[in-house]
């Protein structure tokens, strides 16, 4: 039976983020050209190295290793007109409903369901694969991720906290399971 390990990190704080804002294309908030390989180490055999394709997620993943396979299942969610735009500033019937109904996208982009059901496919996929997966990835992403695996409903998906430069990681050897680490 192979047996998978999949490692999900988020990436580093944005400005944008700092600022209270929906994600965009931007950079880290780190020199992350003078950290680029500093967590290269961190796992004992060299893992295959995936990223979304976005600055932030390709920047971070610098940090383990110096060729990252961009995966176009990690991207972040598609958030429409809303890109870049203050969370404070938005009509908040429209935000009421994008965070209440997992079905809905007032901005135009994907709703928190269709971005559900792109991680889960791209899970499944992991479950043919063996060996050691680091994926650099996103917020939502990581919550899709961890709904799937632990089979949760797709209502505790804003539950979830995924704080930058953090970890969860999922193993699968016939089922899969989240792996807490000391």
């Amino acid at each position: 039976m192979l047996a998978t390990r999949l490692t999900l990190v988020c990436h580093a704080v944005t400005p944008l983020q700092k600022q209270g804002c929906f994600p965009d294309d931007e950079s880290v908030a780190m020199d992350w050209q003078g950290a680029a390989l500093s967590l290269a180490g961190r796992y004992k055999k060299q893992p295959r190295l995936l990223c979304g394709p976005e600055a932030r997620a390709r920047q971070t993943a610098s940090l383990f290793g110096a060729n990252a396979d961009i995966e176009m299942a990690l991207r972040d969610a598609d958030f429409g007109s809303w890109k870049g735009q203050d969370i404070s500033e938005l009509d908040s019937e429209a935000l009421t409903a994008w965070s209440t109904d997992s079905t809905s996208a007032p901005h135009g982009g994907e709703s928190v369901e269709q971005v559900c059901a792109r991680v889960g496919q791209w899970i499944k996929s992991l479950e043919s694969h063996s060996g050691h997966v680091v994926a650099v990835t996103h917020p939502f992403v990581i919550r899709a991720a961890m709904l799937h695996v632990m089979q949760l409903p797709i209502s505790m998906f804003y539950l979830i906290d995924v704080e930058p430069l953090s970890s969860v990681e999922l193993r699968f050897n016939g089922r899969w399971r989240l792996r807490l680490m000391a």
